[in-house]
């Protein structure tokens, strides 16, 4: 029988060689020989707010990774908007597939690059925890809802979900993440405190860590591509619409020279061409972060975090390239009549339930008791309606109006 494990406890460590597995001291073993100077290995981790035994065949990194995956937020991604609602169609990206595929963008660059995969996934697979249903349309929407309140700003909630509302434990709430996985979701933030391990206290970083960093590009470089294929997909813009985008144009003209037949077969051919355009812009990133690091001549982890420049970026070149295809993509995708038209239906319910919980906490479900102490009923009902998925407001709508949200 398998032994029980209380609070903070971990199983026994297998010896080094058993049965040819690799327990966590060997997986740091090979950190520490395998990968570059400047990459954040486990264990020079900074820790977990809450102490607990290390994992005997688990990194820290690994550990995180696996508890936003086995989340409940982790879970609801998959039935929030990316760009089109989940029912319209069964190829579309929802959030949880846009995540994945940031998490495999992330990997490749970590890899390319020598520093920590593990880290670097992580943080992909919890960047998007925070979003409210219907996108970025809903956040603006809760946003205003909570002006008088602190606001509201997914990245933040990413790291409210994952700090103090999803509750697994009975020592504590959140996940009880490494603080690197936690500085990688700080987006935007003002300075990065590390005075646990490596800075004063009166020392805030600039940057967080390269793993951080390349995460936030490839959330970029994933949106740029799959929010492009699914507006091509979906018949919101065609691909003569695509001929004077630079970055579009090198790429399809690549592809032609390469697979000429691709020209009789349409479909083919734009599905190629995004994944030259995915495979362009890491190869870019690649070399361009490569001769920043190796232009500022960083040996170690927290180098790159008090470098005062990011130091994983495209090309001068390809940013502005990307620049010219996401103005494109907020005017001819975003910004299109049917999915500003579902948007605003979805930001309405967002406010009429809002404003219902808001007066009748009841209506929440008893989320009040256990997640409302120490702070006011505005954020909690703000957590509440943020963590809800379209279909779920859409419920919740129902039963309030009678009428039924849009599909």
């Amino acid at each position: 029988m398998e032994p029980v494990l209380t609070s903070g406890s971990a199983p026994p460590e297998p010896p080094p060689a058993a049965y040819g597995m690799r327990n966590r001291r060997a997986l740091e073993e090979f950190e520490a020989s395998s990968l570059a100077p400047y990459a954040q290995r486990s264990q020079a981790s900074a820790g977990r707010v809450h102490p607990e035994p290390d994992h005997p065949y688990r990194t820290g990194y690994q550990r995180d990774r696996a508890r936003i995956v086995h989340s409940r937020a982790f879970r609801r991604l998959e039935y929030k908007t990316q760009v089109f609602l989940n029912e319209t169609g069964d190829h579309v990206r929802t959030r949880l597939t846009h995540t994945i595929e940031v998490a495999s963008v992330s990997r490749t660059l970590a890899c390319a690059l020598g520093v920590n995969e593990d880290l670097a996934e992580a943080i992909a697979l919890a960047h998007d925890l925070g979003h409210a249903p219907y996108g970025h349309c809903g956040e603006g929407k809760l946003d205003e809802l909570m002006r008088d309140h602190g606001g509201f700003e997914h990245n933040l909630q990413s790291l409210r979900i994952v700090e103090r509302l999803e509750i697994k434990y009975p020592s504590f709430h959140g996940l009880n993440l490494t603080h690197e996985v936690l500085e990688g979701l700080r987006k935007h933030h003002q300075g990065f405190d590390r005075s646990a391990f490596g800075n004063t206290p009166e020392e805030r970083f600039p940057r967080p860590s390269l793993e951080a960093q390349l995460a936030n590009i490839a959330d970029e470089i994933t949106y740029h591509g799959h929010d492009l294929d699914d507006g091509l997909d979906h018949g919101l813009v065609d691909v003569d619409q695509l001929a004077d985008l630079t970055v579009w144009k090198g790429c399809a003209e690549q592809v032609r020279h390469q697979f000429p037949a691709l020209a009789l077969h349409p479909k083919k051919f734009v599905t190629y061409t995004i994944r030259a355009l995915i495979d362009f812009q890491v190869a870019d990133v690649v070399r361009e972060t490569l001769r920043r690091l190796n232009d500022a001549g960083v040996t170690r982890a927290d180098e790159v975090r008090r470098h005062p420049l990011p130091l994983a970026s495209y090309s001068a070149e390809l940013k502005q390239a990307n620049a010219q295809l996401r103005t494109f993509l907020f005017d001819h995708v975003y910004r299109h009549p049917s999915i500003a038209q579902v948007n605003n239906r979805g930001c309405e319910m967002i406010e009429t339930v809002f404003l219902a919980c808001l007066k009748d906490p009841r209506l929440m479900q008893g989320y009040l008791e256990t997640h409302g102490a120490g702070q006011s009923l505005e954020r909690t009902v703000c957590d509440y309606v943020a963590g809800m998925t379209d279909r779920f407001l859409r419920q919740e709508y129902a039963k309030l109006t009678g009428k039924q949200g849009p599909l």
